[in-house]
């Protein structure tokens, strides 16, 4: 018998989208359901060829192979007796019909579908920000910090029961936490609707935490800081968010690093940049100026003639990386000043330097428009 095309099966186009595929699919799921079409065999066969052609055009790879080679090329993928299908798609298919069905397939497709057990859930991530100075973020630091998260009820351990009680086994599902059903073909499981899928029944939950096995508390930690965090470092603290269930592991505590501007350094990766200003007259003669690194005061020399805006490096100056502690660079910029209230004297004097340099003052310097007078012509 010939396969029908995949695309013809769910009446989508070959360049069909993802959430085309899914809406489609889920339409025909939803109309040829064997619930909803008790004993028509039609509906049954149409049900499993649009599972069958869901599966391979949802998979990228098996779409690709399907597109360039059709049934051939998926020869060998099969499972159940059909080319190219695959039955985990049936593990998504609550995302895809919602909470309508809750089946069982052993019976449609020779297929076990693991069944839903209780089982203790390890505690909720928490995540907060955590600001710091420059100074902190190189050298490292200790911070205290207040955090609310959910604790094991003091009055019940966790275990949701008023203190002297037990549970009992769920008779509804016999501790099963499913109930299963018989429907014609179809064997159907849906969770327990008296414990919820827990299988297990509390006749008198704790009047402490209302049943919940939990409460909010406020709690202070010291963390340490490493040296090196940068804006954005996220550190993580292991067993340091939510409680679990009973029993089950504690979620984890991300701290995201906030560095604050600074008055002077500002940071790119692990290098540190600066500006400072230097009188022209050391900028033309050349001078030593002594600048503030984290490692102490650093002399640098300023060759004469040194312009505005010249950057010197000092190497090994900058920030220790987080990770492979290797230091960064400090790079230097100078800004030339120019001095302001003058007086006769000074001016005079600097009018003779000017002459002396062939430099006319009372006249228009042309020289800038002049270098550039051939870009609007």
């Amino acid at each position: 018998m010939t396969k029908r095309d995949y695309y013809e099966i769910l009446g989508v186009p070959r360049d069909a989208s993802t959430e085309t595929i899914k809406k489609s699919y889920r339409q025909m799921a939803l109309k040829f359901h064997p619930d909803r079409n008790p004993g028509d065999r039609e509906s049954e066969e149409k049900f499993k060829e649009a599972a069958e052609a869901y599966s391979v055009l949802i998979d990228p790879t098996k779409r690709s192979i399907y597109n360039r080679f059709g049934h051939d090329g998926l020869r060998g993928e099969g499972f159940g007796g059909f080319s190219g299908f695959n039955s985990s798609v049936f593990a998504d298919f609550e995302d895809i019909l919602g909470n309508f069905f809750n089946f069982g397939f052993e019976n449609i497709f020779g297929t076990t579908r693991q069944k839903r057990t209780h089982q203790t859930r390890r505690g909720r991530d928490l995540a907060l920000e955590l600001d710091l100075t420059l100074e902190e973020s190189v050298f490292g630091t200790e911070k205290e910090i207040k955090i609310t998260r959910n604790e094991l009820c003091p009055e019940c351990s966790g275990s949701r029961m008023e203190p002297g009680t037990e549970k009992s086994v769920c008779r509804h599902c016999q501790g099963r936490g499913q109930v299963r059903y018989q429907q014609g073909f179809f064997a159907i499981s849906r969770t327990c609707s008296e414990c919820n899928g827990s299988g297990e029944i509390i006749a008198f939950p704790c009047k402490y935490c209302r049943g919940k096995g939990k409460i909010k508390k406020k709690t202070t930690l010291t963390i340490k800081i490493p040296p090196g965090v940068d804006h954005g470092t996220k550190l993580r603290l292991e067993r340091e968010g939510e409680v679990g269930d009973l029993g089950a592991a504690r979620g984890d505590l991300y701290v995201i690093t906030h560095v604050k501007r600074h008055e002077f350094f500002e940071r790119e990766g692990n290098n540190l940049f600066c500006e400072i200003s230097i009188p022209f007259t050391k900028a033309a003669l050349g001078s030593t100026v002594e600048i503030p690194t984290f490692d102490g005061n650093e002399s640098i020399h300023i060759p004469e003639g040194t312009q505005t805006g010249q950057t010197f490096r000092l190497k090994g100056k900058g920030i220790k990386d987080l990770y492979s502690r290797r230091k960064g660079d400090m790079f230097v910029k100078v800004l030339v000043k120019t001095p302001k209230n003058l007086n006769k004297e000074q001016k005079k004097h600097l009018r003779r330097f000017a002459e002396s340099m062939g430099e006319k003052l009372e006249d228009v310097d042309k020289s800038i428009a002049d270098k550039f007078k051939n870009i609007i012509h």
